[in-house]
């Protein structure tokens, strides 16, 4: 009587090691792991069963994840029908999450896949199996969160005797033995943004005034905004270390006083709607005593709040004394208003003629300047606009800015030539009597 043919059952093996360490040597853990399955397969030879080709390795990654490369590449291939039986040393090898595992059986499953642990022998097709599987995948999850909970309380007790644990150190801070050393440059740039956060109350005029001085994070990225209120809230400054939002006295040496954390943290706990409105209505209106309406009334600025927001406007004086009336244009929003302005400064500054006129004007004064000194200061005002403070930028405009009226054909200023022959002058990219008289 002829032997029925044994149907070939394709093996993949599947190895994994969570640590990095050792895998260097000539012969690893995960080489330990391959061979013994192999052997195993090769036990079973009888059966039908026969290694395939492809390695599935995942070296230095942990189990409590599925993303991993080589279980997703035997996943996809078990979906594509080329793998018939997966083979581990351990069940943990391939999962150490139950919720994990139950994903893994279920794709096994629908593809017809059978897994089988070689120190662990049992065959997930049956219910017994699927018993025996989930008792010692409970296991493994219990040692692998019983692991965590040991270190978070290694963290834990080390945070209380305010030990440094690694990771990225403080800005103003460098590690050094186990433990966090004041780095000088940054502690400067530190205590710096303290002290102005403070005078200016805004953590958006603040990151500008950083961008301004050329500060920037370790890693040589500009300050953003959430980094400064980071920097602002982090107790490690006053010498603490924090561990779940309790402070402990920390081993390094503090670089804000309380006295100062305090005051910065009274600002902080203010609304920071509220703290961008009251600065916004300090800042002085650039077009005051210098807009007009077609009949001749001038513009007063205003502002006004809806709930925590600010509004500011301009409003035409013949409004305020006899209402609105047949008054062409009765307000207009202050921002588009006063980005129209500077807008027409920054093409005024461009002009040929408007060099000329400058030149002009300037050599009553210093007799030595040039056009070409004229036309490189000038070019010079326009990038340096954003950097000025709102005082200063509302000095430049009544400065270089006459009158301004504003009416339903739009806006027309009138410049001052000696204004901008003065602006010349501030700026500073002079004349040869200045560079001579430096030398």
């Amino acid at each position: 009587m002829t032997k029925p043919a044994t149907r070939k059952l394709r093996c993949a093996v599947y190895t994994r090691k969570s640590s990095e360490e050792g895998l260097e040597q000539e012969f690893n853990s995960l080489d330990a792991q391959r061979e013994a399955c192999e052997a195993y397969i090769a036990s079973q030879r009888s059966e039908g069963w026969v290694l395939i080709r492809d390695q599935y390795d995942d070296g230095g990654i942990s189990g409590g994840t599925l993303d991993r490369p080589a279980l997703q590449r035997l996943l996809s291939d078990s979906e594509d029908g080329l793998v018939d039986v997966v083979v581990v040393y351990k069940i943990d090898r391939l999962s150490r999450s139950l919720m994990d595992f139950s994903k893994l059986v279920e794709v096994f499953d629908r593809n017809n896949v059978t897994f089988v642990s070689v120190t662990q022998s049992f065959n997930t097709t049956t219910s017994m199996g699927r018993l025996t599987l989930n008792i010692l995948l409970s296991f493994a999850q219990f040692e692998r969160e019983v692991t965590a909970e040991r270190i978070r309380d290694k963290v834990r007790a080390s945070r209380m005797k305010g030990i440094f644990m690694g990771g990225t150190p403080p800005y103003g801070y460098k590690p050094k033995d186990r433990k966090l050393v004041i780095d000088e440059a940054e502690a400067k740039n530190v205590k710096w943004i303290f002290a102005r956060f403070l005078e200016i109350g805004s953590a958006t005029e603040l990151a500008r005034e950083v961008a301004r001085r050329g500060i920037r994070t370790p890693r040589g990225n500009p300050m953003s905004k959430n980094f400064l209120y980071r920097t602002l809230n982090n107790r490690a400054y006053i010498g603490e270390a924090v561990h779940k939002g309790t402070g402990y006295a920390g081993e390094h040496e503090r670089l804000i006083d309380q006295k100062t954390w305090d005051r910065v943290h009274s600002i902080l706990q203010e609304s920071p709607r509220l703290r961008a409105n009251n600065t916004r209505a300090e800042t002085p209106a650039l077009l005051k005593g210098l807009l007009y309406g077609e009949d001749g009334a001038a513009f007063s600025p205003t502002h006004t709040r809806k709930g925590d927001r600010l509004y500011r406007y301009y409003v035409s004086q013949t409004v305020l004394k006899h209402g609105a009336g047949d008054c062409p244009v009765p307000r207009v929003p202050a921002a588009e208003i006063e980005a129209a302005v500077v807008d027409q400064i920054r093409a005024m500054l461009r002009a040929p003629e408007v060099v000329v006129a400058t030149w002009k004007a300037a050599r009553h004064e210093l007799e030595e300047v040039s056009e070409a000194e004229v036309r490189e200061a000038l070019i010079t005002l326009d990038p340096l606009w954003a950097q000025l403070f709102p005082v200063e930028q509302a000095r430049v405009v009544q400065l270089l800015i006459e009158r301004a009226d504003i009416g339903i054909e739009g806006l027309k200023l009138r410049f001052r030539d000696k204004g901008l022959a003065q602006m010349v002058a501030e700026i500073g990219i002079m004349t040869g009597k200045n560079r001579r008289e430096a030398a």
